[in-house]
């Protein structure tokens, strides 16, 4: 199974997915991380580019999420049993292009979307603002474009559990294995 992480910026999708991966003992890419590898820098390098400027052009989005499925197919290929991916996916095509690709792998994909109120999602940029390792490079202008235009998963989407990030990450974890929805690697 290929399992997404996905929200908009600060909604605790990357620290949710990093507690599922030592959880379960499965890979994770994050597009964060994959876009400055890209790039030719390292994690925590600041880039405070503007929206669809420098590193976060549409281009550079697009080459991010394909090498994101890339490393989802070779695990999957190499007999994984779970890959997670991690980013915020805010267009449907590009879920869509995912599915289409989990399909052709005769693997499922699950998509966890992240969410939490606008109070925390401020307390967080205001925490990761302060911390000099953070890879994000997520701020309140890019989450009020995000508001703006992102494509929120309807009822209709298929596969989307919703996820309300505003508790513990071992409560998150709990409840996603409580939920009997994720078929987990035995242990």
């Amino acid at each position: 199974m290929i399992l997404v992480f996905f929200g908009m910026t600060a909604s605790g999708k990357s620290t949710l997915a990093a507690a599922c991966a030592a959880r379960w003992h499965a890979p994770r890419y994050n597009t964060d991380q994959m876009r400055k590898e890209l790039a030719g820098l390292a994690p925590g390098t600041r880039r405070p580019d503007g929206i669809e400027q420098g590193i976060y052009t549409r281009d550079m989005s697009a080459r991010t999420y394909q090498a994101l499925l890339g490393q989802a197919e070779a695990d999957i290929r190499a007999g994984a049993p779970l890959v997670l991916l991690d980013g915020s996916y805010s267009q449907l095509a590009e879920r869509d292009r995912l599915r289409q690709a989990a399909a052709r792998l005769a693997c499922p994909a699950l998509f966890v979307y992240c969410h939490c109120s606008r109070a925390e999602t401020m307390r967080r940029l205001a925490l990761r603002g302060a911390d000099r390792d953070a890879v994000s490079d997520g701020r309140p202008e890019i989450y009020r474009y995000q508001q703006k235009t992102f494509d929120l998963p309807g009822a209709e989407e298929p596969g989307v559990i919703r996820l309300d990030t505003e508790d513990r990450p071992e409560a998150l974890v709990a409840r996603l294995e409580s939920s009997r929805l994720i078929p987990l690697p035995a242990a």
